[in-house]
């Protein structure tokens, strides 16, 4: 393909996804296919010759398409919003035009300090303590992953690895193995499932304590493990806590965990992929508090920053434990102004080696929309939930299982979990709508997330018919079911006396 031939492409390509996102709501939220449709529908063995764009376009729309779950419709409501916008389209358009890989500063000097200058912009949006920038004195500083599950990782074998070193020279007696045998962590049974991935990678058992009533994570109930561990004779490393629980976006009591981390000399590390947006938010300045008193954190702008997958911030209080931890050098990495300035090679703040130019998608992204424009975006979510939970509280079939929190509600059908059940079966089967489900304390509830590229006022409208709709026929199929013999004879009947009637009227 020559420069002519992709400029033709581009443009189609363009208008391709354009097409896409300003038609979404045209398609089912959720694709009717089965397992295994595409492969049955693709050759087993690449083209010898090369084919034309045009057919490469035209099978995208007829095979791939069709296939697509379809996550920036306003008809989305599982899991938590992946977000996109066109600024964030074209940053990653051109990053990949650059295709860099920024290991090290001279491998692209723009694709390190960029980073520098947007996680800096970020971090001074969501009023973040000051030692987490890059411009003040000191270690700390922001980094782009690639998700919460990276960043969590991270933290975790860097807080891992700093427990070892304080062990052996607090106890040369013992050795590294025995040691590492003895390392535990923490966290609550409300985190995300990359929390106990990142213990099992890690080899250090991660602890789900169980959160209260109102699914929060305390200090009292750290200490109490702590505590129990301590005296078993294990070593505590890490408490990773959550703002915006996977469940029910609860968000766990920062300042009390606090306490009880320092006392111990644990790592505290939150994970806020979703929540951490509305740190922006004056309205929701308390979820701020205790943040001067972490560790690290995380915060997923491809969540709720409109900055398309993947493309995941994090802060570290002392990015030097991270990059002590981390840091493998060959003298094929190595460059001239290496260590000479205060400019961080990024390489040792992640896992992988190759860094991708993500920062230019959220500076384009930043720049595009303001301070302003992602504000609004994240107020927009918030005001949306806020009417979809006021239909819930509206309808008495229906019942709230936790606060709303953002732009999540939380909530169930009255009665027997296996009405929610069948509920979120109907509507998977209809798939007009695509939500999942979560459970705690024996019952099972519907996670209703605000999501989408653009979601509206009239997209929740919809999204509440459909689920009080299917209610009210779950309903009547249940009252037909539990009619007796007898009683279902004289309906068939009755049915079928209005039937005739009808027809009669017709002729």
């Amino acid at each position: 393909m020559d420069a002519k031939s992709f400029r033709e492409f581009g443009k189609a390509a363009v208008d391709f996804v354009a097409d896409y996102l300003e038609n979404i709501r045209d398609h089912d939220v959720l694709p009717s296919v089965e397992p295994g449709y595409l492969l049955e529908q693709l050759p087993k063995q690449m083209p010898e010759s090369p084919e034309d764009w045009q057919n490469i376009l035209t099978d995208i729309d007829r095979v791939i398409k069709p296939g697509i779950t379809h996550w920036q419709s306003p008809n989305m409501h599982a899991y938590y919003p992946t977000s996109v916008s066109y600024p964030s389209i074209v940053g990653e358009v051109l990053a990949s035009g650059f295709s860099v890989i920024g290991f090290s500063w001279i491998c692209s000097p723009a694709c390190t300090e960029l980073e520098v200058v947007v996680m800096d912009w970020l971090a001074r949006f969501l009023k973040l303590p000051a030692h987490f920038l890059h411009e003040t004195e000191g270690p700390g500083g922001g980094v782009i992953q690639g998700s919460a599950s990276e960043a969590v990782l991270v933290a975790v074998l860097a807080a891992r690895e700093q427990a070892v070193r304080r062990e052996r020279e607090k106890h040369p007696e013992m050795s590294e193995s025995d040691i590492r045998g003895k390392l535990i962590a923490y966290s609550s049974d409300q985190s995300n499932s990359c929390i106990e991935k990142a213990g099992v990678l890690a080899a250090m058992p991660i602890k789900l304590l169980p959160a209260s009533e109102d699914y929060i994570l305390r200090g009292p109930t750290l200490k109490a493990a702590i505590e129990r561990d301590v005296a078993a004779g294990y070593i505590p490393v890490i408490c990773i806590a959550t703002l915006g629980t996977t469940g029910t976006c609860a968000y766990d009591d920062i300042e009390s965990l606090a306490s009880v981390c320092e006392e111990y000399r644990v790592w505290l590390h939150v994970d806020a992929a979703y929540a951490g947006g509305a740190f922006a938010l004056d309205e929701c300045a308390e979820l701020r508090r205790g943040l001067d008193r972490v560790d690290s954190l995380n915060f997923n702008l491809h969540k709720f920053m409109l900055v398309n997958f993947d493309c995941a911030a994090m802060w570290l209080r002392d990015a030097n434990k991270v990059v002590d931890s981390f840091n493998v050098d060959r003298i094929y990495l190595k460059h001239k102004h290496e260590g000479h300035t205060q400019i961080p090679d990024f390489r040792h703040w992640q896992i992988p080696l190759g860094r991708r130019f993500r920062a230019l998608k959220v500076w384009i992204t930043f720049r595009t929309l303001g301070a302003e424009g992602l504000r609004a975006h994240m107020r927009k979510h918030i005001d949306l939930a806020a009417q979809f939970e006021g239909l819930v509280k509206a309808d008495s079939r229906f019942e709230l299982i936790a606060p709303r929190a953002l732009g999540l509600v939380c909530f169930r059908a009255k009665g027997d979990n296996e009405i929610t059940s069948q509920l979120l079966q109907r509507l998977m089967e209809r798939k007009k709508i695509y939500m999942v489900k979560a459970e705690h304390g024996g019952k099972l509830f519907l996670r209703f997330a605000v999501c989408g590229m653009d979601p509206k006022p009239t997209d929740i409208e919809f999204a509440w018919t459909e689920i009080e709709t299917q209610l009210t026929a779950l309903a009547a199929e249940q009252q037909v079911d539990t009619r007796k013999p007898g009683e279902i004879a004289d309906l068939t009947q009755h049915l079928t006396g209005l039937q005739l009637t009808h027809e009669t009227l017709q002729r």
